[in-house]
């Protein structure tokens, strides 16, 4: 932590936090409310602080960055790597091992584990760069008022974002973004963009507070007209605020209360599973290596010499290559990613949870739609779609624009003048001239432009108000009896409920006049229209749900929004809203029974971040793996309690740094891509569990069976190991495999006890195949004895241990999973090749004798190849009826 040291006293600006997720903090009720008396409080004033105080400041404050930003060491990634389940065990093995002075198997384990924890934590750090390098697309600069000295008169300089402190004085302009939290000193029609703060998309009028105002006044939270927040951006307007919060102290940051803070997070999917395989194997591991042990040391009279066996035994039955094969699937199918310049998984098992994600909920705002407003229709007074409505609503947005000369051109009015580019003569707006205008300001919801006919007559004195704005404003100026008055506000309010925004467009003729317009004027008007307009959709959205769908992930809008807009958008993008539930509701009810009605809801409105964590939670709770995607602050909370959390490359930065996966590219199709690459990779992990266990099952029941039939040890310490050494290293080649084009059709999850029945099943076939090797061998060896026919039978089944689980690494791989197979990839099949060779050469090659293994008689491998066509035939059969 910083020594802060003594600071300013901005007790008098902010509260003490009021919870997770509660947003920014509130002011306290005593101390000082103006302007004048927050600026002594932070020891600052207009002139902004000199370059002295300023650095004094940052020493004691820190940089202006959020938390969480400080990232872990490589060594401590790679120390986090060794409290994974498996590696625990085998580093519980390794123990045993050196116990008993079986080096050999320490050294083995030794380099397992090791592998394994640099692979992981070299993947997470070259995810972590990949985000550095993303946050340095979007860092920027501040414009702020510093004095070189005290008696130096102020200068307006550029200076990093991260160096600015409280009592800073920052000059904002259009398309600025806010950044820290800011009180303003001064604005002329300032308006922000807060969506990555609260969800709505429209942008807030912000003006200074006045001598009598008191902060709170008009609303809490991010409704204060008087602060600006770090995380929104200018809109229009100008603006100079002085800092109150930097850092984690800013409201946005502030958010991490109720988010994702390092080791904090919830179970995911990846780590159920995997612990759940971890004890189900550990539990497997201490039943069988005693009852080795029994059989080889008790029934069979061996005594001590079996102990070796059975930790041996133990140490086969282990997949110690899980972490390492885990590891190096996932970690490719993330550079894959990467690489492909369109995501960047920041947590490796992430990209598990992505593929085992059945649930996807999404914040409308910023991801669903582009918060650009496009025209939809123009409705004339009688009802009926009127093309002249959005024509004078284009010569009023046209001359406002060019006589009130705004310093940032408003949405809504370049959506209507793009509409009417495609009225025939380009809208008609060249057949005016402009005279006047009365732009929108704070307080003024409309605008007047005063025009006359291009060219104007020469004895025409006649001036034509063309107004628009909202609805209750413009209407009110309008001739209108009350009853139609009331049927056009009705009109209105059942356009917006549709979750469109909509404008009242009246003009009047006015005679000509020299003097200056005013609101005096805009009265008596002639009502014209309504103008409607919705919000843009993301050009790719419609095709990502579509794909998303396809691979049977449910999708669900959380939003802040009108209930309407939330439906439209949804309909617009192939999406069936149903029935929107609004956040009212969801306050009614307990955890259960919001667990019931998320699983039958697709939208829910009028969100506020902490509805939204709880329907997250709801859903996750109900045992379906739940993810998470959103941009905004009020997005934190929920996508912190998710399994996975995903976020856009524009996002705010505190929930870049909490998400688990980043899309890089604006194409929201990427994370279907993202999808299939999760589920690919479980897939392959998933087949090595397969393979692994049921072989590995299957030799030990062919173990304790050997253990009572022959009366010596079935297979010595050595070769066991040298047997798993040689299968582990062909199992490597799995994290390449490709696996069939239906693999990613549907959610993948590693689940135990599917695991368990498959191990159980094609186990006992593979112990089938063995107790037939068993058979083979008593034929074949029959005129050996003694010494000679112990190497011999440990030579014959070593050999078809290697052959039979090459066979099992084709015919079980994930590649298989789609109807038709897929074909086998290069380094698998060298893989396979290796180990059959291995298997053939082994005992006939100088290490034979080494490791106790002799030369076979011919009869054997005839024999033995009857055995292994029946096992492959067998092994196929089992799998058509398995899927």
């Amino acid at each position: 932590m910083l020594d802060r040291g003594p600071v300013p006293d901005t007790s008098v600006v902010w509260a003490p936090e009021a919870g997770p997720a509660a947003g920014p903090r509130t002011p306290e009720t005593p101390g000082p409310r103006t302007t004048l008396q927050v600026l002594r409080a932070l020891d600052s004033g207009p002139r902004g602080l000199t370059e002295a105080e300023a650095e004094n400041r940052l020493a004691r404050y820190g940089e202006n960055l959020p938390p969480g930003r400080r990232t872990d060491s490589w060594p401590r990634r790679f120390a986090r790597g060794l409290r994974d389940p498996f590696t625990a065990v085998l580093i519980g093995l390794g123990v045993i091992s050196a116990v008993l002075a079986s080096w050999g198997t320490v050294c083995v384990i030794a380099i397992l584990v090791t592998v394994s924890c640099v692979l992981r934590a070299t993947g997470e750090h070259r995810a972590e760069r990949a985000t550095a390098a993303l946050r340095r697309l979007v860092a920027g600069t501040a414009t702020v008022r510093r004095r070189a000295t005290a008696g130096s008169p102020p200068a307006a300089r550029e200076v990093p974002v991260d160096q600015l402190v409280p009592g800073d004085v920052v000059l904002l302009g259009p398309g600025d973004l806010v950044p820290a939290d800011l009180r303003l000193l001064r604005a002329t029609g300032l308006t922000v963009h807060q969506a990555a703060l609260t969800g709505e998309s429209a942008p807030v009028g912000k003006h200074p507070a006045g001598h009598d105002y008191e902060d709170g006044a008009a609303g809490g939270g991010f409704d204060r007209p008087q602060l600006c927040f770090q995380g929104s951006s200018v809109v229009s307007g100008s603006g100079t605020g002085v800092v109150i919060a930097t850092g984690a102290d800013t409201a946005l940051s502030g958010a991490f209360a109720g988010g994702r803070r390092p080791g904090r997070r919830l179970p995911s999917p990846f780590d159920r599973s995997v612990n759940g395989i971890a004890w189900t194997l550990i539990r497997f591991m201490l039943l069988t290596a005693p009852l080795v042990l029994i059989t080889d040391a008790l029934l069979s009279g061996r005594g001590l010499q079996a102990v070796p066996f059975a930790v041996a035994v133990a140490v086969g039955i282990t997949p110690e290559m899980l972490p390492v094969v885990v590891t190096a699937v996932l970690a490719r199918g993330a550079a894959r990613l990467a690489r492909g310049g369109q995501v960047i998984v920041r947590r490796l098992p992430a990209l598990h949870d992505l593929g085992a994600v059945q649930v996807l909920c999404v914040d409308k705002t910023g991801t669903l739609t582009q918060d650009q407003p496009v025209f939809h229709r123009a409705v004339g007074p009688d009802g009926r779609d009127d093309p002249e409505v959005l024509r004078w609503a284009a010569v009023n947005a046209l001359w406002t624009l060019q006589l009130a000369e705004p310093p940032m051109p408003d949405a809504l009015d370049e959506a209507v003048l793009a509409a009417a580019e495609d009225l025939p003569g380009a809208g008609g707006q060249e057949e005016y001239e402009g005279v006047a205008a009365l732009p929108c300001g704070p307080g003024r919801r409309l605008a007047t432009a005063v025009v006359r006919p291009a060219p104007a007559p020469l004895f025409d004195r006649r001036h034509l108000l063309v107004v628009k704005g909202a609805p209750e404003d413009v209407l009110q100026r309008c001739a209108l009896s009350p009853p139609e008055r009331e049927r056009q506000l009705a009109r209105a309010a059942e356009l917006a409920a549709q979750g469109l925004r909509v404008l009242a467009v009246a003009r009047a003729e006015r005679p000509a006049r020299p003097g200056p317009y005013g609101p005096a004027d805009e009265h008596r008007l002639e009502f014209t229209g309504l103008v409607a307009l919705r919000d843009a959709v993301t050009p790719t959205a419609a095709d990502a749900l579509g794909a998303l769908a396809a691979r049977g992930i449910e999708v669900k809008v959380l939003t802040g929004d009108h209930p309407g807009t939330a439906a439209r958008v949804c309909r617009e993008l192939g999406l069936e809203p149903g029935q929107v539930v609004t956040a009212d509701r969801i306050d009614a009810l307990d955890q259960g029974e919001l667990a019931r009605l998320a699983a039958g809801t697709t939208v829910f409105a009028r969100c506020a971040p902490e509805h939204k964590a709880r329907i997250v939670a709801a859903l996750r709770d109900g045992g379906r793996p739940t993810g998470f995607l959103g941009d905004g602050v009020n997005d934190l909370a929920a996508l912190s309690g998710s399994d996975v959390g995903i976020c856009p490359r524009d996002a705010v930065d505190v929930v870049r740094e909490a998400a688990d996966v980043v899309l890089t590219a604006k194409d929201l199709t990427a994370l279907d891509r993202a999808v299939d690459a999760g589920r690919r990779s479980t897939g392959n992990i998933a087949a090595y569990l397969r393979i692994t266990l049921s072989s590995n099952f299957g030799n030990v029941i062919a173990m304790l069976a050997a253990g009572l039939l022959v009366p010596f040890l079935p297979m010595l310490p050595a070769q066991v190991l040298v047997q798993n050494l040689c299968f582990d290293a062909a199992q490597l080649a799995l994290a390449f495999d490709r696996p069939g084009t239906g693999a990613g059709s549907r959610p993948a999850l590693l689940r135990p006890r599917s695991l368990v029945r498959f191990v159980t099943g094609f186990g006992l076939l593979n112990a089938a195949a063995d107790l037939a090797t068993f058979g083979v061998l008593a034929l074949a060896l029959r005129s050996l004895g003694g010494q000679q026919g112990q190497t011999a039978f440990h030579s014959g089944w070593f050999t078809e241990n290697l052959l039979t689980q090459a066979m099992v690494m084709v015919l079980l791989r994930s590649g298989r999973a789609a109807a038709g197979g897929s074909r086998v990839p290069g380094p698998l099949r060298a893989a396979v090749a290796g180990l059959s060779v291995l298997g053939l050469l082994l005992p006939v090659s100088p290490l034979g004798p080494v490791l106790s293994m002799s030369v076979l008689p011919p009869l054997y491998y005839g024999l033995l190849a009857v055995v292994l066509v029946l096992y492959g035939t067998g092994l196929w059969l089992a799998r058509r009826r398995w899927l």
